[in-house]
């Protein structure tokens, strides 16, 4: 686990997403049986969805974070634009705000755990087939949204991070 994020007190999505740092798709016939109980977990239309772990679970994990963090995620998590109408849009994302990039043939969501001049630091599922970090450049950004939260935790901020790593190119 990133040491500096778990000394985050919240928000609840943040302590939500740490749980499942490290899950990992499974390549092949078997699947992750912790990827497949999210998607019941989300409910029935999802479970139909979502029938092995090498389908694309981004959304997936958006979805359980956010829905263990007590939000309500989009009804169609198969598609990372949908969460281009969840919460309210910020052109300032801040730690923890829904991240929606573009990429070829489709996008991707994640949440904003950073930023460095060149690419935010993105907490998601599915990055290199599991949860983990990754630095996705600013200019494939398609929008970001905020939970609505009764009352914003005081640590929603931007943080600064160094440049570390390659830039994520190709994620499902």
């Amino acid at each position: 686990m990133r040491p500096d994020l778990a000394l985050e007190l919240g928000p609840p999505a943040l302590l939500e997403a740490l749980k499942l740092w490290g899950v990992t798709e499974v390549k092949g016939e078997r699947h992750n049986p912790i990827i497949m109980s999210w998607a019941r977990e989300l409910g029935p239309m999802t479970a139909e969805l979502y029938i092995q772990d090498e389908d694309p679970w981004c959304g997936l994990f958006a979805g359980i974070v956010v829905k263990r963090a007590g939000f309500t995620p989009p009804s169609v998590l198969v598609r990372a634009r949908a969460w281009l109408a969840f919460g309210s849009e910020v052109t300032a994302p801040a730690l923890m705000d829904v991240l929606v990039f573009q990429r070829k043939g489709g996008g991707h969501v994640g949440f904003y755990a950073g930023e460095d001049d060149e690419a935010f630091h993105v907490l998601g599922g599915n990055q290199h087939d599991q949860v983990n970090i990754v630095r996705i450049g600013r200019d494939r950004l398609a929008g970001a949204r905020r939970p609505l939260y009764e009352q914003t935790p005081q640590n929603i901020r931007p943080l600064a991070r160094a440049r570390q790593g390659e830039l994520a190119i190709a994620l499902a």
